[in-house]
Parts: structure tokens; sequence; C-alpha cells
């Protein structure tokens, strides 16, 4: 009876594999959920995500400050002016309690493993642009209230003032609003919720956009097939620019997984290379700097 039990409950989990219009359910990949995708120096994959945990925690403490600490901390902060006034020793050890129940700090990024080994060929398309580069890559997801978008626009715009990256291993960031298993059904679902929203969210305006799709360790979709599925996500309203867009649909595919995000100032923050940036911020100040020396030499010397 029980031997019938098992093998009844293995056919239902066989017919829970396919949805009633009999697209298959895919199984849930390592790698899901917004985050960003961050090539870096090969072999150096850990010191990179190390770097980023701290750098991005940071940032996001900026953007979207942790409402449940600050109460904790001005709890915390009364409690120690009572403590002042009375020297209640039952008191302290009340708070030392409370202190030891209380919730951890959840973290917002996570490292998802990608098992793949440095120097994995990576396939760069720009619509029809092609190139070919070898670069190891990490994936950090974000967990809410974090928006990846947000979170490296803040880290490139931050580098573009400064010059400064605080970072050694980090190359490219490339963030994604929601990421999918690599087939067309769910990366057209993907993109109704991600892409066309976008686009949607103001009528009256018309973008001139272009669709930046780079594949790594995938051959099952066809390149000229992916992006003529995700042009069709966006208002015809809407024009392909491939040479002066306002907005940019970045396409990161990974083995199986898909993801996707709407961006703008791509080409001008250097699509987002912040070793790249901070060099052309570097190069501007001491240009300027030159400038100012010689202009200073040629009044001193009538």
């Amino acid at each position: 009876m029980a031997e019938g039990k098992r093998k009844s409950n293995g056919k239902d989990k066989g017919r829970r594999r396919y949805r009633s219009d009999g697209t298959p359910i895919w199984t849930q990949p390592s790698i899901s959920g917004p985050g960003v995708w961050v090539s870096c120096v090969k072999g150096k994959e850990k010191q990179t995500v190390g770097e980023l945990y701290e750098l991005f925690e940071n940032i996001a403490s900026e953007l979207w400050p942790d409402d449940s600490l600050k109460a904790a901390q001005g709890e915390d902060g009364s409690d120690d002016s009572e403590e002042e006034d009375d020297g209640d020793i039952e008191k302290q050890i009340a708070k030392e309690v409370a202190s030891m129940k209380r919730p951890r700090k959840e973290q917002r990024f996570a490292n998802c493993q990608i098992n793949t080994p440095c120097g994995a060929k990576s396939v760069h398309v720009a619509v029809i642009e092609c190139t070919q580069v070898l670069q190891p890559v990490v994936f950090i997801s974000c967990k809410p209230p974090v928006d990846p978008v947000q979170l490296v626009v803040k880290h490139v715009q931050n580098i573009a003032e400064t010059g400064v990256t605080h970072t050694r291993y980090t190359q490219r960031l490339t963030p994604v609003s929601g990421t999918c298993v690599a087939n067309i059904p769910e990366i057209q679902s993907l993109c109704k919720r991600v892409i066309t929203p976008f686009f949607e969210s103001d009528p009256e305006r018309s973008y001139r956009y272009k669709i930046e799709l780079r594949m790594r360790n995938h051959n099952t979709l066809a390149r000229p097939v992916l992006i003529q599925e995700l042009a069709k996500c966006i208002p015809e309203q809407h024009a392909v620019d491939l040479d002066n867009a306002e907005v940019f649909v970045l396409v990161e595919v990974f083995k199986s997984v898909c993801g996707l995000s709407v961006v703008k100032d791509y080409y001008k923050l250097q699509k987002f290379n912040v070793m790249e940036i901070a060099n052309s911020t570097n190069a501007k100040v001491d240009e300027c700097g030159r400038v100012t020396e010689k202009s200073e030499g040629t009044t001193s010397h009538p």
C-alpha cells in the first residue's frame, strides 16, 4: 500500500512539471532574483565579493536606511538614560536579555555560486555588434528594498565625481532587475514585468532605445531570435537607435539564466566599467592641473 502511494506521488510530481497549456515548469535556478553581475580580475573572485559586500552595504544604507535599526538604537538610548538615573541592576539585565532576543539584521546581499572556471568564453552582442572576451564573473543577489539599478548607478556616479572606485578587483557592474530561466516563454514573462512597465510609465514619451545583449556559456537561444522577442515587449512608439540611444535594455544570459534591466546614460558612464570611469575622471583632473600650471607660468613671465 505504501509502495503504491510512493509511486502515485512520483507520478504527481511528474505531472506538476508542466503547466495546463503544456509549457514546462522549470526548476528554480541557483542564480535568481534581482542582482548585479560583476566582471573581475581573474583569480580574484573571492576578494571581489568581499570588497563589494562592504561597498554595497554602505551605499544601500544611504539609499534605503534601516528604520528598524534606528528604532532599536533610539530605544537603547532611552534605556541608557534611565539606567544612569536609577542605577537599577534589574533594568540592566532586562536590557541585555532583550538585546539577545532581538533578531539579527538580515543581509541584503548574497553571493550566488555560478560554478564556472575563470576565463569562460563570453560573447557580447549589442543588437548587431559582436565581440568575444574572456572574463571571470560573479553574481551578487539583492534583497528588497534594494534596487540593483539604483545601487549601481549611484556607485558609478560617485566614481565619475571623485575618481575613486573603493575596489581593487571589480571591473564592470551590470545590474539586473529580475532573472528567469533562459527560454522564450520565461523571458517574455520577465519582459512584461521589467521592461514593459518602464516604457509604459509615461505613455506620451517616446524613447530611442538600444538592446545590449551579453551571452556567456549559452548556445541554446539564437541571438537574432532573442533580440526579436525582446523588441516585441517594447511599445511600437519607441524607436531603435544604435548610435544615439536614450535608454538601454541590458540583457545578461549566463548558462540557463537570463537577467533584464533598463538603464540610462549607459555609454556616458562607460558601460558601468568602474576602472574606465575612474581613469577618465582622473585623466580630466590631471589635464586641468597641467593647464592651470601652464597658465600660471605664462602670467608670471611677462
